[in-house]
C-alpha cells in the first residue's frame, strides 16, 4: 500500500478511503416466485374474497398433504402484494342501517315473543330461563327455567304453557299469533317450527344485531 501511494504520489489513508468494498449479499438466495404465484393465483380465482391469511392456511394445508415444506406468511403477503392480489380494505362510510322496526301491538294476542335469560345462583350453578310475552301489555304468560341448556322441547313446552294460559287447553288457536324470537338455537330447530305452526303461532325471527331483537323487546315492546 505504501509503495502504491509514493508511485502515485498520493497519501496513504486517501488512498485506502477511495476503495469501494464489494458488495456482499447476506443470507440465502431468495427463491422465485413464480411456482408460488401460480398457486395463489388458482386459490383466489375460486376464492377472491379470501385475504393473504386464509391463502397462507390453504396452501400450508396443501405443502402437508404433498410433503414439501409450506411458504412463509409473510412471503406469501409479499407476493400478494407485489402482484395486486391483495384485498381492498373497508375504509367505512357506508350507510349506517336504520332500525324502525316496532315490536310493540295494540292488540293482546296478535304477537308474542319470546327470548332466553341466565340467572347466577348462590351455589354457583346458573339457571336458564326462557319466557313468552305478549308484546302488546307485557304480560308474562309463561316460563321455563333449567340448569342445563335450553332445548327446543323447553322452548315447546313454553308455547304450551303460553297457549293454555290465554285460552286453556286447545289443540290450536282460534286465529294466527306472530311467535317473535331472536335466532337462537332452541328456537330455530326444525321440530320447533313446525310444533308453532300446528298451535298456529307463525315464527317470526328478528335481524341479527338489531334493536329490534327480543333481549330489547323487554324493555321496548309496551303500548
Amino acid at each position: 500500500m505504501n509503495a502504491v501511494a509514493s508511485a502515485l504520489s498520493v497519501s496513504r489513508p486517501h488512498l485506502a478511503s477511495s476503495r469501494q468494498p464489494v458488495a456482499r449479499r447476506r443470507g440465502r438466495q431468495p427463491t422465485p416466485d413464480a411456482e408460488l404465484l401460480a398457486a395463489i393465483q388458482a386459490l383466489v380465482a375460486d376464492l377472491p374474497t379470501y385475504g393473504y391469511r386464509h391463502v397462507h392456511a390453504l396452501l400450508r394445508r396443501q405443502a402437508g398433504r404433498d410433503g414439501r415444506p409450506a411458504p412463509n406468511v409473510k412471503r406469501v403477503y409479499r407476493v400478494i402484494e407485489v402482484h395486486g392480489l391483495l384485498l381492498q380494505r373497508h375504509a367505512g362510510g357506508a350507510e349506517t342501517r336504520r332500525h324502525k322496526g316496532k315490536v310493540a301491538v295494540d292488540v293482546r294476542n296478535t304477537r308474542w315473543c319470546s327470548d332466553g335469560l341466565e340467572i347466577a345462583a348462590e351455589n354457583g350453578e346458573r339457571v336458564r330461563v326462557a319466557f313468552a310475552l305478549d308484546c302488546c301489555n307485557r304480560e308474562a304468560m309463561s316460563y321455563v327455567a333449567t340448569t342445563a341448556g335450553l332445548t327446543g322441547e323447553d322452548v315447546r313446552d313454553l308455547m304450551v304453557a303460553a297457549v293454555e294460559h290465554r285460552f286453556g287447553p286447545v289443540n290450536q288457536l282460534p286465529s294466527p299469533i306472530e311467535w317473535l324470537t331472536d335466532n337462537g338455537s332452541c328456537y330455530l330447530g326444525r321440530d320447533t317450527r313446525r310444533f308453532a305452526r300446528d298451535l298456529g303461532l307463525v315464527p317470526k325471527m328478528t335481524p341479527l344485531e338489531s334493536p329490534q331483537s327480543t333481549a330489547w323487546q323487554r324493555r321496548s315492546c309496551g303500548p
